[in-house]
């Protein structure tokens, strides 16, 4: 089975300036992201604006991307819906399509209770592909408590989480009660950050690595983190982090990805506009990504 440990990058979609998807910009993004050495890429997440984009417009993102990257790194396609149904359609089509994994978020907006939530995971790794859960509470309204995600953790398929809580008490009550039992049975089970901010204490209590916005615009400095962090180089570790974090406060200065777009932009990356109804950069918070782009010397 393919590892999921490492960086990944939470690719932003590329989009010309009258709004249409920018294919050619993607494939060249996924080509960058490569030679930068980034461990795996997660096409249609959140930071991929999927909430807009419709489903010919994704499976040509999928088509892309396993096309491009061709066996040379993970491809982690993000399938979640608030209805199991279009979850279930989505997930089987980037099985279909070649993908190694798909990423399953928490429904959003009808806030399922723990049965529906546990059916939910169910009915996703029951199409055959490997399934990390996305647990994020401030972008869906539900958080997976850890004796849920216990419980989640048994069904064949679930191959891990991604924890973007916010909470590392909660990560770490995940690494100690559901993780490291199910490592112990033989079984992996991988929780990544969801939260550039939380990389370098997640994975010094024995996470496996993360999903990176910010590597959209350094993935070599992202990797550099976490391999420094695998290899149990903390010092080294600590020293990236705290470089990166200024950049990480400006990059979430706004809802994402508005942020990393313009700093994908400024940075002559493909790139282009958000969709509606994600507007513009605002004028108070395109100074503050300046001037610390400036001073880490990305400008």
């Amino acid at each position: 089975m393919i590892a999921f440990r490492g960086a990944f990058t939470a690719l932003i979609t590329p989009m010309q300036g009258s709004g249409e998807v920018d294919y050619e910009g993607f494939r060249r993004l996924i080509e960058f992201q490569i030679g930068e050495g980034i461990d795996g890429i997660v096409p249609l997440g959140t930071t991929g604006e999927t909430p807009t984009l419709d489903e010919d417009e994704e499976e040509r993102l999928i088509g892309i991307a396993v096309e491009t990257v061709k066996g040379r790194v993970p491809i982690l396609v993000g399938t979640g819906s608030n209805d199991t149904r279009h979850m279930v359609q989505y997930t089987e089509r980037a099985k279909r399509m070649g993908a190694d994994a798909a990423m399953v978020v928490t429904p959003y907006y009808n806030k399922p209770n723990d049965e529906g939530l546990f059916r939910h995971f169910e009915a996703a790794a029951a199409t055959g592909i490997p399934i990390i859960v996305y647990n994020i509470a401030s972008r869906t309204g539900r958080n997976i408590p850890t004796p849920l995600m216990e419980k989640i953790s048994h069904i064949p398929g679930i191959i891990g989480v991604k924890e973007a809580s916010g909470d590392i008490g909660q990560m770490g009550d995940v690494l100690r009660e559901v993780a490291a039992p199910r490592k112990a049975e033989g079984k992996q089970f991988y929780v990544l950050s969801g939260d550039d901010a939380l990389t370098l204490p997640l994975m010094a209590l024995g996470g496996d690595g993360l999903v990176s916005v910010i590597a959209n615009i350094v993935p070599a400095k992202v990797k550099a983190l976490v391999a420094a962090c695998i290899a149990g180089n903390f010092a080294e570790a600590r020293r990236i982090h705290f470089e990166l974090l200024p950049l990480v406060k400006a990059i979430f200065i706004e809802t994402n990805p508005i942020p990393v777009k313009q700093a994908a932009a400024w940075l002559g990356l493909p790139s282009g506009p958000t969709r509606l109804p994600l507007g513009k950069l605002s004028a108070a918070s395109e100074a503050v990504l300046k001037k610390t782009m400036t001073e880490l010397g990305l400008l």
